[in-house]
């Protein structure tokens, strides 16, 4: 799994490689703490080559939400393939976010 931060033209990019299960998410979560607290900037998740998400991946995007919300910011998914919508249509997340 790889996990990079960024900031670019005002927005903070962070891009997710690879599978997010429950191994993975200890230290993507790790790389994404400081997206917890935000400041109002826009949040975009780069999804184009996440290939799996676990229930712990789904917490950790909730968790920047949340943040993001509390902050007057927003978080976009960019990039998500189907089977990455599939879980979260049936966690009933997919309403939450928005989607590019």
């Amino acid at each position: 799994m790889k996990t990079t931060v960024e900031e670019l033209e005002g927005k903070v990019i962070a891009t997710l490689e690879g599978e997010l299960d429950t191994a993975a998410a200890i230290e993507v979560e790790k790389t994404l703490q400081p997206l917890y607290q935000n400041d109002g900037r826009e949040i975009v998740i780069e999804c184009e080559k996440l290939d799996y998400i676990a229930s712990s991946g789904l917490r950790i995007l909730l968790s920047i939400l949340k943040g993001a919300k509390a902050g007057g910011g927003k978080v976009i998914l960019r990039h998500v393939n189907d089977d990455i919508k599939n879980v979260l249509q049936l966690t009933g997340l997919i309403s939450l976010f928005e989607m590019e």
